[in-house]
């Protein structure tokens, strides 16, 4: 089969060069680099890589999120690195103490998990500078005050360097991540229309799905954090941050109406699969996401359309006279084409919803809204506040916590390499055996695996590809280039693709060895038996010391899945009940569901790469994840319907009620079997409505609800049939529940 190279568009360039890891790595690249290339133009090149490797430091760090958190973590960081380098400066001539308290620093710098990632990402930045002081010791007291005085002012320059873009650009990080977080949601709504294609495998589908719901939860999460967290967008003070945070409300909408557009799939595929309709649906879904995925990069780039956006509406139109046209069902099928007058109801909402987002880079209806102060107030509690106190750090100090066997694995890890660097391998780069435990090793074996491999295969395709242009390419300054962009490429990656940074990094660390004038053949087989020691190092202490198999925490995830979805079905039953659901409980209810459900898809993807004998019955939890869409979606759909204004909730026949009251008792039986404990209840938040429904949309709902009465004796029929689905999907959950708790 010959080799095909990915097509990129020119939308996926756009993503790239616009996109906040881009700017990243260009920020960090010039951070790292203008330092040594000035020390070598003043005949100061010791002190420039000296100052380089402090930015480099602070990088590690600067984690995207609201600017008052990277500022915070960046100045804590700084102060780490300096006392760690003098630390470890003033102990060097004393190898052994050295090691100790290597050892145990590691430990404390790893316990700082307890207070969050960026926290954890400190801890890092201070082991990097320490490990890097072992490169070259500084030889007295004076040049140990200098060479940490050059660190910490190469952490100052990097500081500036962020604070600076992010003054000057106060919204751009917002603007970035609104835009990767409208991508990804283009590319779930690109899977779900995989589904309406009869020729695919929908195990597979939903696998795809499942996969694509994590992306899109984690990019909702990181547009959160900026928005909510950064009181320049969150009080709606601007233009500008009244249309962020409006556009992400209405795309935190318009994902739950994707995701609840459930249907009998392989019913409908049998139905209605030979007619073509499904066909002309899957492309009119797949130009929809297309549409979205051009807003998205429209948002990220920060400019509007070069053309007036396409309007489906006439599509749409003829969809409907398609539907119509249709002939009777066959009565084998049980099917009729309500259903598909239901699919094209959502259909003409997606649309609507969608042209809805591009009405952000419409500044005059922004500007022409008056901040609320009730919603600007409830936007932060769509956040998660985590307080600096040292009573966490002191109750994780437990085998219960896992931060607390993450830190032991640690420093036993550290304790290995530091004594076969000492006593067994004597190399001119040694330290790098301890650099490599240090990010290697993480709190679960499956990414430690993970980072293992990728670690190993990129050194050695980048240092294939190093010396290939040393190699290939003897002039001097187009090496320079090539190491300008290599720098720029690995810098990019660093947080999506750690394979690429690693590729990169090796290729442009053997270039600036080549400038050094070090042999790279030397420097190549270095780098390789370093690194191969310390991933060795890092693989075996996650899987000999406390491991943390993902299978031993599906427990805890199920049950906040069951949980969450439990809470989303009372507030349908209070609902349907006619008690009236404040529109912050059920957005933040919607959200706690999203949550749930992606953390323990990522888990459940995480465990299928741990070793065979830790796997906690992958069948039965794959099968549980799929139900779980499945409830969640069918929820969101009811809500929907009976929540628009053109449609009061109906009445609901006691078989009816009994059958939603079954499904909730099926939660909790389920919740009961995993000996679960009640979340405690979150407060109330608020979100933006969402925009009106159009005439178009209201009249077609009608003749929905006109077919739904003529295909049904009793008025309720449809209504009785989507609550007696949830109860079954309730009691298949429980019967899985019943064989993962066994």
């Amino acid at each position: 089969m010959p080799f095909a190279l990915p097509r990129v568009s020119r939308r996926d360039l756009s993503y790239f060069f616009f996109s906040q890891h881009f700017s990243d790595g260009l920020r960090t690249t010039l951070a790292i680099l203008l330092p040594a290339v000035l020390g070598a133009q003043w005949g100061q090149f010791a002190a420039g890589i000296t100052i380089s490797t402090g930015a480099v430091c602070l990088s590690v760090t600067d984690t995207p999120g609201p600017l008052r958190h990277r500022r915070n973590g960046l100045l804590a960081a700084l102060g780490l690195v300096f006392l760690g380098a003098l630390l470890v400066g003033w102990l060097a001539p004393h190898r052994l103490a050295l090691g100790v308290v290597i050892v145990g620093l590691s430990f404390g710098l790893t316990m700082l998990l307890v207070w969050g990632a960026r926290a954890g990402t400190v801890g890092s930045a201070a082991l990097l500078g320490m490990v890097l002081t072992l490169a070259h010791p500084p030889a007295d007291g004076p040049d140990n005050l200098l060479h940490a005085g050059l660190l910490a002012l190469g952490g100052s320059w990097y500081l500036l360097l962020a604070l600076v873009q992010s003054r000057v650009q106060p919204y751009r990080s917002a603007q970035q991540a609104l835009g990767e977080c409208l991508h990804a949601v283009a590319g779930f709504l690109q899977i779900k229309a995989a589904f309406y294609n009869a020729s695919t495998n929908l195990d597979d589908d939903y696998r795809r799905l499942v996969s694509q719901q994590v992306v899109v939860n984690e990019k909702q999460e990181a547009v959160r954090d900026l928005i909510f967290r950064s009181r320049q967008i969150v009080s709606e003070s601007t233009s500008t941050g009244r249309r962020l945070v409006l556009t992400f409300t209405e795309t935190v909408d318009l994902y739950e109406h994707i995701t609840a557009g459930y249907y009998d799939y392989a019913a409908l595929r049998k139905a209605f699969g030979h007619t073509g309709v499904l066909a002309e649906i899957q492309a009119f879904i797949s130009r929809l996401a297309t549409d979205l995925d051009y807003l998205g990069s429209a948002i990220l780039a920060n400019h509007a359309y070069g053309s007036p956006p396409p309007d489906r509406l006439a599509e749409l139109t003829q969809l409907q006279a398609r539907i119509n046209a249709l002939p009777a069902p066959d009565p084998a099928t049980g099917l009729s084409t309500l259903v598909l007058k239901k699919i094209l109801v959502n259909l003409r909402d997606l649309h609507r919803r969608v042209r809805s987002i591009r009405r952000y880079f419409d500044e005059a209806r922004a500007a022409a809204l008056v901040p609320d102060a009730s919603r600007v107030a409830g936007h932060t509690q769509f956040v998660a506040r985590q307080e600096l106190e040292w009573s966490a750090f002191r109750e994780n100090l437990t085998l219960g916590s896992s931060v607390f066997r993450h830190a032991v694995r640690m420093a036993v890890a550290c304790a290995v390499a530091y004594a076969v660097a000492e006593l067994l391998w004597h190399g001119q780069h040694n330290y790098w055996i301890l650099m490599t435990v240090t990010f290697m090793l993480k709190p679960g074996f499956s990414l430690t695996r993970e980072r293992n491999i990728q670690r190993i295969s990129g050194t050695l395709v980048g240092g294939a590809l190093g010396a290939l242009v040393l190699w290939a390419v003897p002039d001097g300054d187009a090496r320079f280039v090539l190491l300008l962009v290599f720098m720029v490429i690995a810098y990019s990656f660093q947080r999506t693709k750690y394979l690429v940074t690693v590729v990169f990094l090796t290729a442009y660390l053997l270039i600036m060895f080549s400038f050094l004038g070090l042999s790279y053949i030397g420097v190549i087989e270095e780098r390789l038996t370093d690194t191969a020691l310390g991933c060795a190092i890092a693989l075996a202490t996650a899987y000999l010391l406390f491991p943390r198999w993902e299978g031993d925490q599906l427990p805890a995830l199920l049950a906040a899945t069951l949980r969450a979805n439990l809470a989303y079905l009372r507030q349908l039953a209070d609902r349907l009940a006619g008690r009236e659901v404040p529109p912050t409980t059920y957005r933040l209810l919607r959200k706690d569901v999203y949550v749930a459900s992606a953390n323990l898809a990522a888990a459940f993807q995480r465990m299928l790469s741990e070793p065979r004998h830790t796997r906690r019955r992958p069948t039965e939890v794959h099968e549980f994840v799929v139900l779980n869409h499945i409830l969640s979606a069918n929820i969101s759909a009811l809500t929907t319907t009976w929540q628009d204004e053109a449609t009061p909730n109906p009445s609901v026949p006691p078989e009816s009620r009994r059958a939603l009251t079954s499904a909730q008792a099926a939660l909790s039986k389920s919740l009961a079997r995993l000996a679960a404990t009640p979340a405690p209840a979150a407060a109330p938040a608020t979100e933006a409505a969402g925009p009106p429904a159009t005439p178009a949309t209201v009249a077609l709902m009608q003749d929905v609800r006109a077919d739904a009465l003529a295909d049904a004796a009793a008025p309720d029929r449809t209504l009785a049939e989507q609550l007696a689905f949830l109860q079954k999907v309730s009691s298949d959950l429980s019967r899985v529940t019943e064989a993962l708790a066994a």
